[in-house]
């Protein structure tokens, strides 16, 4: 099975792997002529492999459907999705640019609020967001970092362009599974790095537990007690939870193994008694967090924890109240927030995007709803959007009662002519649209892994790249240019 002009063809979008011509890319030379000399059968082995090392390794992600759990292997293709080297550094400029804005940004909604007191950002936008929390008003964590870890999905349009489709910023979710893609490839392939310059991803956990120590209070002594906080076995993302204690080699904890003291720090509870804990990487949601502060009906959080946030006795990433900035209404004024606190203009545009609580704008989405993708304000994993090409008559009318109703929870963005990559579907190679997630560290410095999580839509023309609902995922490639 070869990529060529006969057997693979990419019309009408933009091809990571392959030209229109259907010659490889420059930076997807060697990678493609790997992988063109193996016949259909050896391809369809080695996904097979790919497959069976995934099961032996447990590599697992959970759904819910119908009220119940379902643990699946985690879906991965064999060919993996390249990126020049130089392409990426501009990419990574822009990223490090758009999270240190954005934490600036958080620091001074909770803070000066001087943003919004010289109107580049509306104050009723941010004082109705639900992420907005009043107990984190006036604080200012180590560093002025709200945002430790951030993952801004990236797209690539058309014409080449690419684009930040939107930001996570509350408990982003997939980088063990961008470790595991590439250790499973190399158990797979064991030869096909030796001729391809792919850069490391491997110092990911290293690097994270060198943020997470940098946030404790200066007035720790000694290396600072971290734990990685989960809300539990049936948790969708807890293979992530446990993967990154373990390869950080940190205790993992749930929120009835820590406790508050009087004197407002949190303890750990072990089988020597209580350990102080200086810094908590949690992943569970703002609002379950500590049943004082937010829903007393919790029991996955830990009674007083802000209290001691607050102090200063305890460091938590992401910071609570960071999810304000995952607003995508807030996410449409992030080229502003830029410029506002950099002087800079952003080095990875935004996509075109329609507000819909503007009245002008919102007659417009009604009027083209046909032709945009329509977003709610704070879902993630696909869910609750419109994609209108996609869709039924029945599911615009649906969605323009949703809008009229509610028009500040939502937004609307063209439908973009996302990349695709040569992908394996039913033993041949398909093209297959796909976004990239990147993993941004903010401590006291900030650093970008190399590539990120591919997602991949495996079903014919999808746009949904979201492993809970089909998709699937790619190694990503970042290959050095040649000298």
């Amino acid at each position: 099975m070869r990529f060529g002009a006969n057997d693979y063809s990419a019309t009408g979008f933009y091809d990571e792997l392959i030209q229109a011509d259907g010659t490889a890319r420059p930076h997807a030379r060697e990678l493609v002529d790997y992988f063109s000399d193996m016949e259909a059968s050896e391809l369809l082995d080695r996904q097979r492999a790919v497959d069976s090392t995934i099961v032996d390794m447990g590599i697992s992600f959970t759904i819910y459907s119908e009220g119940d759990n379902i643990d699946r292997a985690w879906p991965l293709d064999i060919i993996p999705r390249a990126m020049p080297g130089s392409e990426w550094d501009q990419v990574e400029r822009g990223l490090k640019q758009r999270v240190m804005a954005l934490n600036l940004f958080i620091d001074d909604l909770y803070n000066d609020r001087r943003i919004l007191k010289d109107k580049v950002v509306p104050a009723e936008l941010i004082d109705s967001s639900k992420n907005y929390l009043e107990p984190c008003k006036g604080v200012s964590p180590r560093h002025g970092v709200w945002a430790h870890i951030c993952g801004s999905d990236l797209v690539r349009d058309g014409d080449g362009t690419i684009y930040v489709l939107e930001d996570n910023l509350r408990v982003p979710s997939g980088v063990s599974y961008m470790l595991e893609n590439r250790n499973v490839i190399k158990r797979v392939f064991p030869g096909v790095f030796r001729n391809h310059r792919v850069r490391p991803v491997s110092e990911y956990p290293s690097a994270l537990s060198d943020m997470l120590r940098s946030i404790a209070s200066p007035e720790v002594e000694g290396k600072p007690e971290v734990v990685v906080l989960t809300p539990g076995i049936y948790n969708s993302a807890y293979f992530e939870h446990s993967y990154l204690a373990r390869t950080m080699g940190v205790e993992l904890v749930e929120g009835s193994d820590l406790q508050v003291e009087e004197d407002d720090c949190v303890y750990m509870r072990t089988i020597d008694g209580l350990t102080q804990v200086d810094v908590i990487y949690r992943r569970i949601d703002d609002t379950f967090i500590d049943p004082e502060a937010f829903r007393p009906d919790s029991t996955l959080g830990i009674p007083g924890i802000m209290r001691a946030w607050r102090a200063g006795n305890v460091a938590l990433a992401n910071a609570p109240g960071s999810g304000v900035a995952d607003d995508k209404v807030v996410y449409s004024y992030v080229p502003d927030i830029i410029k506002y606190y950099t002087g800079e203009d952003p080095v990875i545009p935004n996509v075109p995007t329609w507000r819909c609580s503007d009245r002008q704008q919102l007659d417009h989405v009604l009027a083209n709803i046909a032709d945009l993708v329509v977003k709610p304000a704070n879902e993630s994993g696909g869910y609750g959007m419109l994609v209108g090409p996609h869709a039924s008559k029945a599911e615009h009318d649906k969605f323009r009662d949703l809008l009229k109703a509610d028009p500040r929870n939502y937004i609307a963005q063209p439908t973009l002519s996302l990349s695709t990559a040569p992908t394996l579907c039913d033993g041949s190679l398909e093209p297959r649209h796909l976004d990239l997630r990147p993993f941004i560290l903010q401590g006291n410095k900030i650093s970008v892994t190399a590539g990120g999580l591919t997602r991949v839509a495996m079903r014919r023309g999808s746009l949904v790249v979201n492993s809970s609902q089909g998709g699937g995922s790619k190694d990503t490639w970042i290959v050095e240019d040649d000298n």
